[in-house]
């Protein structure tokens, strides 16, 4: 269990960070501009790399790809599930005019359900995991060239 402790702060503290920057959006009506969410994916990389770092910092010379990669993938679904929970909570109980004002704007001509956008949400949250933790792992991955 303890090698699941420092991913799942850092999936915490970035998944607290993203709530945080929602929250700051929607204070200025800019939450239904989903532009703005490409930050999200600055907010879940900085999260991964810095589990990734300090894994490799409190492993030391047992790093290996695999204890890096699972860190980062730990983070990011955990930011992930957290920041979905929370959007779904946002978008049915806090602000329920959150949905329709998004619709309007985005999906004029198309009836989605919320579930399908809460899924959307999720998905785009793993797969920029995925990407993020793949290229993080070029930078702390040990190079087997010989000099």
């Amino acid at each position: 269990m303890k090698k699941f402790t420092l991913p799942v702060r850092f999936g915490i503290a970035t998944s607290g960070s993203l709530i945080a920057y929602f929250l700051i959006l929607s204070l200025f009506n800019l939450h239904i501009n989903v532009f703005f969410s490409l930050f999200n994916g600055i907010i879940t990389g900085f999260g991964i790399f810095e589990a990734i770092r300090y894994t490799k910092i409190e492993e030391g010379k047992n790093f290996d790809y695999r204890k890096g990669f699972s860190a980062g993938i730990i983070t990011g679904f955990m930011a992930t599930l957290v920041f979905t929970v929370f959007f779904a909570f946002y978008a049915t109980e806090v602000n329920i005019n959150f949905l329709p004002q998004l619709s309007e704007v985005w999906f004029k001509n198309y009836h989605t359900g919320e579930g399908l956008l809460f899924f959307t949400v999720a998905i785009m949250g793993f797969a920029t995991t995925v990407v993020l933790t793949l290229t993080f792992m070029q930078l702390f991955k040990s190079s087997n060239n010989l000099k």
